[in-house]
């Protein structure tokens, strides 16, 4: 990748961190009607701070694979109706944190916040080391020219490891942030990524070469034994 594209993916990092991190407090923060709100400074430490040793790695190792990232439109008439769903479906979620906190609706007690921020941060280490095995990561599903099938590092052991750490990190997600209530709006985000999981494996078995004969030696997508 030459300079100029490299220094376009930056000016579009440095809009769009400031901006994520913002919007992402405001969801949380202003349904809380308070900054006291402790779990949150947490969580926003605990989803941004490795989100910039991420994004350095891949600035230095892998500027292409973070183009890709950086792609939000998706080609799949399916897929876009998967991913509208999904984004009201997260709206929602980040905003039932702040009213539980502000209701006093939930009692997720101490420990259990560390532990699932924690599982939220493993999740991210997930999808980390796929990054540093798959260039092709994208986040839209697509089959790039002259792509190839994956089946070393954590793609030996499942078929899609990006979403065993992205489905990890859902799952915790409202716990970290002290709320039971919010489960009820992430559990949908997570099937609905099962439909994207099912709908993903046939494009990439017609369109991606080798990728029938990986299935066959790698053979559960999520959770080995069980699916």
């Amino acid at each position: 990748m030459d300079d100029a594209k490299v220094q376009g993916i930056k000016k579009k990092i440095f809009l769009f961190f400031p901006a994520g991190v913002l919007a992402v407090a405001l969801m949380l923060f202003l349904p809380a009607g308070s900054l006291n709100y402790w779990e949150a400074w947490v969580f926003l430490c605990v989803l941004f701070v490795p989100f910039i040793f991420v994004v350095s790695y891949l600035f230095r190792h892998d500027p292409g694979l973070l183009e890709k990232r950086m792609r939000f439109k998706e080609k799949e008439v399916q897929e876009k109706k998967i991913i509208k769903i999904t984004q009201l479906l997260f709206f929602i979620a980040f905003l039932v944190p702040g009213l539980d906190y502000r209701f006093g609706w939930s009692d997720v007690p101490f420990w259990l916040v560390a532990v699932s921020d924690a599982l939220v941060f493993i999740g991210y280490m997930i999808v980390f080391l796929v990054f540093r095995e798959n260039t092709h990561a994208s986040r839209i599903v697509e089959v790039e020219k002259n792509q190839k099938v994956i089946s070393t590092g954590p793609y030996a052991v499942v078929r899609h490891p990006m979403y065993v750490g992205t489905i990890l990190m859902f799952l915790f997600m409202p716990l970290a942030l002290g709320s039971y209530f919010s489960l009820a709006f992430f559990v949908p985000i997570i099937i609905a990524i099962f439909f994207r999981i099912i709908d993903e494996e046939k494009l990439l078995l017609m369109d991606l070469e080798g990728y029938r004969e990986y299935c066959g030696k790698v053979k559960y997508r999520l959770v080995p034994g069980i699916w």
